[in-house]
């Protein structure tokens, strides 16, 4: 029988409140913000009507301009407007001089890792300029729906590292957000297509913004979206076209000096128009004032910009084929490929990825919004609004993750593609008798050995009790969580005594890092493999040597004759001697070849042992 809960009139309960919160596209270019009202997904517009964002910060003497304002000064006063810096976000200074494009701004050189901008304003760090662009966005959003937010949702490109990542979420925090979950764009999109269409199978979402690429292969399955494998270019995007087109024109009108921060924006400018109208032209008219006061006029076909940008284009297809071989697939099991980010607007873009994945892409929602609009409906949920709908979003690591073990081999703990949030443990022991201490290296890369890898952090687990080498059981667990932010513990089981570290690197990887990580671990797999053997094998030799030498110290002059002990010392010399070979079997051999000149000496040792174990006792208490 079904109860009903009764109120006197005029006194019913009222109905549970909405909990507004928002999605954040926070994006290279462009930026966009997105509530569910009245169940439906959307973009909030500005006071004009404007959706979009431009991802552009002013710095002024007398305050902070974000959005098309600010945009519209960035020729005039470059040096002062920051643009595209989300390609900056956990980056070191280092790290930026290796992007490959000469960067309009003055950069401040300081006893940090982290870059400073100089502006008229003061010095300023990425982190500070993408907070002004959320707080913005946020602005926008809460007079819109006209009360505050409980939190938001912000997008990251699939390909972020922890560096890049823990950066976002600390411009958040410099902004005031709570920040609910960092959601990767292509997850978000699927979120969105997937709720829209209800199709399930496999599906590649192919992100091509202003300044990141992203690909990601899903399984949509009953509302369950399982990334199954992601892959990109953390410096690539419409910003690499425009780039082109502006050296192009710049060839074409005989512009040789790349110093002029003015010429170099206004370049930028026209490239960029001239693209998005070859969008819907055959061609686009150029018109270029020079520092003179001349101008140049020209003309950009499409063919012509098809054949300057195909290079780029077809630079995204290499991480959509490890994309595809990492997820056990091939481009013939792949539905359908939905584009998004507003460079998948340019015809050859989707041509040559129709062409690769042998399907026409999918256009139907808006390439802009449809990260925004996904992000919006996991806020919606994650505020608690609709519990009863929740979907299971499973993100993946895109690198695996380890620590360094003895000679210098990386154990992975986490593999790449490895579904987040998740924790993993695996246990470790001593290498020497009455080691109290254990040095933890945490390494990121898909290689074996730990110079090939990148490293994270170090710390180091105290307080072991001494025990024998081997008697020591450390269990180290790494954490990620749904953000892929990473944490590391290491707990000796039986003290109980534990050190942990949550990794926040003040830089991040670079693209060409991101890309050699993973192209070098499948060419030099078998290389690796040959190179872990040996090392494994030398720190097996050195472990049989330490402990003979410490056995021979013990107890060798008392079980052993002179002969005898000059047997074995011979033996031990002679893997010694091979243990640095650089043959992994000529090693395995010297140890067995050594374990078989001491047979009788061990065997005379557990003899010694049990003697001495059963010393002042009958036979009959042992049975």
């Amino acid at each position: 029988m079904a109860l009903l809960q009764l109120s006197e009139p005029g006194q019913s309960a009222a109905p549970r409140q909405h909990r507004l919160a928002a999605g954040i596209d926070l994006g290279t270019t462009n930026s966009l913000v997105a509530s569910v009202r009245s169940g439906q997904p959307e973009t909030l517009p500005d006071e004009q009507g404007r959706h979009i964002l431009p991802s552009v910060v002013r710095y002024t003497a007398d305050g902070v301009i974000v959005g098309h304002e600010a945009k519209a000064e960035a020729t005039s006063d470059p040096l002062n407007t920051i643009a595209s810096v989300k390609r900056l976000l956990g980056r070191g200074v280092d790290d930026i001089k290796s992007l490959g494009a000469r960067l309009p701004y003055e950069f401040r050189q300081e006893d940090t890792a982290v870059p400073r901008i100089h502006t008229v304003g003061g010095d300023v760090s990425p982190v500070e300029v993408s907070a002004e662009i959320l707080k913005k966005l946020v602005r926008r959003a809460e007079d819109t729906l006209g009360v505050d937010l409980q939190g938001v949702v912000i997008t990251v490109p699939a390909y972020f590292d922890d560096a890049q990542r823990q950066a976002t979420k600390d411009a958040a925090k410099v902004a005031g957000l709570n920040v609910l979950r960092l959601l990767n764009e292509p997850t978000a999109a699927a979120v969105a297509y997937g709720l829209d269409s209800g199709s399930d199978g496999v599906h590649a979402i192919y992100d091509l913004g202003g300044g990141t690429f992203d690909i990601s292969i899903l399984r949509l399955n009953r509302g369950v979206f399982e990334v199954l494998s992601t892959g990109g270019d953390s410096a690539l995007g419409g910003d690499d076209l425009d780039r082109l087109v502006a050296e192009w024109i710049m060839s074409e009108a005989g512009i040789s000096d790349d110093a002029d921060h003015a010429m170099l924006r206004r370049l930028m400018r026209d490239a960029c128009a001239a693209k998005e109208a070859l969008t819907e032209s055959d061609s686009a008219q150029l018109r270029v004032d020079l520092d003179d006061g001349s101008h140049w006029e020209g003309e950009l076909t499409r063919d012509q910009f098809n054949s300057l940008v195909d290079p780029l284009i077809k630079k995204t297809l290499a991480p959509c084929r490890r994309a595809l071989r990492d997820a056990g697939l091939t481009a013939a099991d792949v539905e359908d490929v939905v584009m998004v980010g507003g460079s998948t607007r340019v015809p050859r873009v989707r041509e040559l990825v129709g062409d690769f994945f042998s399907t026409e892409p999918m256009v139907s929602i808006d390439p802009d919004c449809v990260v925004a609009i996904g992000a919006a409906i996991q806020a919606d949920i994650l505020a608690g609004n609709k519990p009863e709908e929740e979907m299971l979003l499973l993100d993946v690591n895109p690198l695996s993750l380890g620590i360094e073990t003895m000679g210098g081999l990386v154990e992975k703990i986490i593999p790449c593609n490895t579904t987040i949030p998740v924790a993993r443990a695996q246990e470790f022991t001593t290498f020497k008798d009455g080691q109290t201490a254990m040095a933890v290296h945490v390494l990121q890369g898909e290689r074996e050995l730990v110079s090939d890898s990148r490293s994270l952090a170090r710390f180091e687990l105290r307080g072991i009790p001494p025990m024998v080498a081997g008697a020591a059981r450390i269990r180290v667990t790494f954490s990620v969580d749904a953000d892929g932010l990473l944490s590391v513990e290491a707990q000796e089981q039986s003290s109980g005594v534990k050190a942990s570290i949550e990794v926040k690197p003040s830089y991040g990887l670079t693209d060409s890092e991101i890309e050699t990580m993973l192209r070098d671990s499948i060419e030099h797999a078998e290389d690796d493999m040959e190179a872990r053997r040996l090392r494994e094998q030398q720190v097996e030799a050195d472990r049989v040597i330490e402990a003979l030498r410490a056995a021979l110290d013990e107890d060798g002059k008392v079980l052993l004759n002179e002969q005898e002990l000059e047997s074995v010392e011979a033996a031990l010399e002679k893997l010694v001697a091979i243990s640095r070979s650089d043959s992994h079997s000529e090693i395995k051999q010297g140890i067995e070849a050594l374990e078989k000149a001491c047979e009788f000496y061990v065997e005379r040792r557990m003899n010694a042992s049990v003697k001495s174990a059963m010393s002042g006792h009958s036979v009959d208490e042992f049975e």
